[in-house]
């Protein structure tokens, strides 16, 4: 048999590639493991005693966290005693968990074009509304109002595609009581548009060490400047808030790059201030129980944690993106939409793992230096939610999770590029949110689903042989929405799959790869077709059907 290229990596592979090939890492720092150690046990005597010299391995320094203690161990020859150390402290039963000092990195896409100081000029408006601000060029904010004709790179755009900020500006426009710290590359915190509105006094920079979180990228006071750039101060744009306080947690470096160890030391410093939220455009590496712990401590101080959904045009639920990923209750994970009101070809998705979508694509803000750029990603769309949770928490104080998840997701607007792509497939709206006004929603409600339990289980032969093809339609008679339960599947991630098709033929979605439990989108009618292919090479076990929902 043929060997192929690997296909996208599934939510399995990801959670358990800690022990085989060194390349199956994520982007780590080369020879760093962070490890933590059971109650009681000390780096020096772990490694004197239980011979890991045979990995070149030595405590280089400690990760001293407010809540616990972490080690940082070093491994001198090269990436494959790297991980044979890992897998070798992973099973030693004093070691809670042991992973590499993985590097994150901003959010952001390529930039497709400086902008130019002589466009920061006063941009006409159709219509003058009272909340308007007098910022220069509020006009080119299509995030905040899209007429349709303001996005800055000059593309039409959808009037009304927006966060539905001037509406919102009529209830409230923020306050300076909520504070919102951006862990991120820094802030230009003596920046014309955003200094009044930042806190010098708490940021810090982890990425050197020291209090001055002044940004030396430009990416942080981007985000800064669509959260909370000041109004009608005659200068260049405006925030989704006019009145916050901005707290700069600096962990990402010049070129956009932080480690692991950084990342944690930062939100666990934002969590001892008990801030309102923290706004996290950037993401990467693995999955790290250091970085989950670390979200886990914010939850339970009751701080909310927006993250960018990702830059790569993947599903999150197959292929985790971190920290956007973790199923932590404060976690709020952003996918990023275009003036078009369209997904941004970029942005990672997922039905099921990313929340809401907002403005990311061209987006014009403050940078570093006192100037302004247009930049583009789920960076860019992050601060736009974060800013009006942000409203909400200055209109109600905070809440309990759970309700504010649902209230963001179900106030949204509905948009037709979004289904499948994230949970309620809808556009967060300031308005909706700040009143808790829910739009109607067409297809199925949450809540009406019941369960069927197939005559026949549909599956495959365990394992399955090359070249199948096998279909199946099911009729369900009075029902107007059909998904399907998949109890199991392991397919060859990308080559062979079960296809979920309407009664016409038309293709709803496809499984492949490997989980279990997985429900599947819905599918309107009473008649799901069901079919499994498979191609001449790699062959595993299979898949199972034994029930679907319908309503």
């Amino acid at each position: 048999m043929s060997k192929k290229l690997l296909g996208p990596i599934v939510l399995s592979v990801v959670a358990g590639m800690a022990g085989a090939n060194a390349a199956d890492f994520a982007k780590h720092v080369p020879g760093e493991i962070i490890v933590k150690l059971k109650p009681g046990v000390s780096a020096q005597n772990f490694l004197s005693k239980k011979g890991f010299s045979t990995f070149g391995l030595t405590a280089s320094r400690e990760i001293k966290l407010s809540y616990q203690k972490l080690n940082v161990f070093k491994v001198q020859e090269g990436e494959k005693s790297l991980t044979g150390a890992i897998a070798a402290l992973k099973s030693n039963p004093e070691v809670e968990y042991a992973e590499p000092n993985y590097i994150y990195s901003a959010a952001v896409m390529p930039k497709e074009k400086s902008f130019a100081q002589k466009r920061l000029e006063k941009s006409p408006f159709a219509e003058t509304l009272s909340a308007t601000p007098d910022d220069p060029s509020f006009g080119q904010l299509w995030g905040l109002r899209n007429t349709g004709s303001n996005e800055p790179q000059g593309k039409a755009g959808v009037e009304g595609a927006d966060v539905n900020a001037m509406k919102a500006w009529d209830i409230t426009k923020g306050a300076r009581n909520i504070r919102i710290a951006i862990i991120d590359t820094g802030i230009d915190y003596n920046h014309p548009d955003l200094k009044a509105n930042v806190d010098k006094e708490h940021g810090y920079n982890f990425a050197n060490d020291s209090k001055d979180a002044m940004d030396d990228n430009g990416h942080g006071t981007h985000c800064a400047g669509t959260i909370g750039a000041l109004h009608d101060n005659k200068v260049g744009v405006a925030g989704v808030m006019s009145e916050v306080t901005m707290i700069p947690v600096k962990f990402l470096d010049a070129g956009g790059s932080g480690t692991l160890e950084a990342a944690v030391k930062s939100i666990d410093y934002a969590t001892n201030l008990n801030v309102d939220l923290m706004s996290n455009s950037w993401g990467g590496g693995g999955r790290s129980e250091a970085l989950y712990e670390a979200i886990q401590r914010a939850a339970d101080k009751g701080i909310i944690f927006t993250a960018a959904a990702g830059n790569s045009s993947s599903n999150n639920d197959s292929t985790p993106s971190y920290p956007a990923s973790y199923d932590v209750a404060n976690v709020v994970s952003v996918a990023a939409l275009t003036a078009q009101n369209d997904l941004a070809y970029f942005s990672s998705y997922g039905r099921n793992s990313v929340h809401i979508a907002a403005p990311g694509h061209n987006i014009l803000s403050t940078v570093k230096g006192g100037g302004y750029e247009i930049m583009s990603g789920t960076s860019m769309a992050t601060p736009h939610v974060s800013g009006v949770l942000g409203l909400l928490l200055s209109k109600e104080g905070r809440m309990p999770f759970a309700q504010m998840r649902e209230r963001l997701t179900m106030t949204g607007v509905p948009v037709a590029a979004l289904r499948g792509k994230t949970q309620t497939a809808s556009r967060i709206d300031a308005y909706n949110l700040l009143t808790d006004t829910r739009p109607e929603r067409s297809g199925p409600r949450n809540d009406g689903w019941t369960l069927v339990k197939l005559d026949q289980t549909f599956e495959s032969e365990h394992p399955y042989k090359e070249n199948s093809n096998v279909s199946r339609t099911l009729t369900f008679p009075g029902a107007k929405y059909v998904r399907v339960k998949v109890a199991k599947f392991d397919l060859e991630s990308g080559y062979d799959y079960v296809r979920m098709a309407d009664a016409a033929g038309n293709t709803v979605e496809k499984v492949s790869g490997t989980g279990e439990n997985y429900t599947t989108d819905y599918i309107e009618g009473n008649t799901v077709q069901l079919n499994f292919i498979s191609d001449r090479s790699i062959n595993k076990w299979g898949f199972k059907i034994e029930s679907v929902e319908v309503q």
